[in-house]
């Protein structure tokens, strides 16, 4: 849509892909009235499509014109609707032999009608008889519902920390209530103790990964910010391990471009969510790397029909 294709991140990207590669590359952003309203037949013509799930957008036209006009696919669209539901999402990687917290899922029909058992406890929850102690997360099973609940146990008060997308400089808020919800679908997960830190990975293509750190929002729901308003973020060292991780994530789920959270405990890291097409919002050098690694990839992908000169930009090691 319109507010992601002209986001900053997006423009500061594609402005250096013209830079490196404006002999060989041009691109067009699809108008958002013709997205909406034109049939596919009637979209731009182009070799590679770069299009992801956001809100509003019809990713099923998107399919629709991948079957009609066969271009190269930077993120693969339908596992965009896996990336929408958690529960796929634990799946895939439960497949794919990446880590993720231990989890039960409880799921419920609009009619209120339950598929799995739960009981709860002043101090634990029983999901499908897999015994959830407090501190326990709680997610909506749509990973577009970031209304995520932590229960705390008794011995520390009791409560719930309840977080949210950002309002201003807050992330979340404490509530005195102790009981899950009875409404909607959801997944419990033990939680991770993280020393009160989030990673945040953005991945492009198997070989690439920028890491950062955040203070995590259920820690006391305030943001931390910087002098110009920005959310304050710590450069990370990703391990060996993790950047495989990286790896597998972007080959498992399809997503050349994307995100996911990750946990750091007790000398290993898991991965609590992924997030799809995702940039880091600051950083001129990641802007550099991923236009040259998105150049290089299209280029090599369409090299046959194209007259591809003996030297292009390279992204540095």
């Amino acid at each position: 849509m319109k507010r992601k294709a002209t986001s900053k991140p997006m423009q500061e990207i594609m402005a250096k892909v013209v830079e490196f590669y404006a002999d060989w590359l041009e691109f067009v952003v699809f108008p958002e009235e013709v997205i909406l309203n034109e049939p596919v037949e009637r979209w731009p013509l182009c070799d590679c499509l770069i299009s992801f799930h956001a809100t509003d957008f019809p990713l099923h036209k998107a399919i629709e014109y991948e079957r009609l006009r066969h271009p190269y696919v930077i993120n693969d669209l339908h596992r965009q609707y896996d990336l929408l539901d958690r529960r796929k999402v634990f799946r895939a990687l439960a497949r794919a032999g990446i880590k993720h917290p231990r989890h039960g899922v409880l799921l419920r029909d609009e009619e209120g009608k339950v598929e799995g058992t739960l009981k709860e406890f002043s101090d634990h929850i029983e999901v499908n008889g897999m015994v959830f102690n407090k501190p326990f997360v709680e997610k909506p099973l749509s990973a577009e519902d970031h209304n995520v609940y932590i229960y705390y146990p008794s011995s520390v008060g009791g409560g719930s920390q309840r977080l949210f997308r950002k309002i201003n400089n807050r992330s979340s808020w404490y509530s005195p209530v102790s009981t899950v919800r009875r409404e909607g679908s959801y997944i419990y997960e033990d939680f991770i103790p993280a020393d009160g830190i989030d990673v945040k990975v953005y991945a492009v293509g198997p070989y690439y990964a920028h890491a950062e750190a955040r203070k995590a929002p259920g820690l006391d729901g305030k943001v931390e910010r910087d002098s110009h308003g920005k959310e304050v973020r710590y450069p990370v060292i990703l391990s060996s391990k993790e950047k495989l991780i990286a790896r597998k994530v972007v080959m498992t789920f399809g997503q050349t471009v994307c995100g996911f959270d990750l946990l750091r405990a007790n000398g290993k890291s898991f991965v609590c969510d992924v997030n799809g097409f995702s940039f880091v919002k600051t950083s001129t050098k990641y802007y550099e790397d991923t236009a040259k690694i998105l150049g290089n990839t299209i280029l090599r992908r369409l090299a046959s029909s194209m007259s591809i000169p003996w030297q292009i930009p390279y992204q540095d090691g």
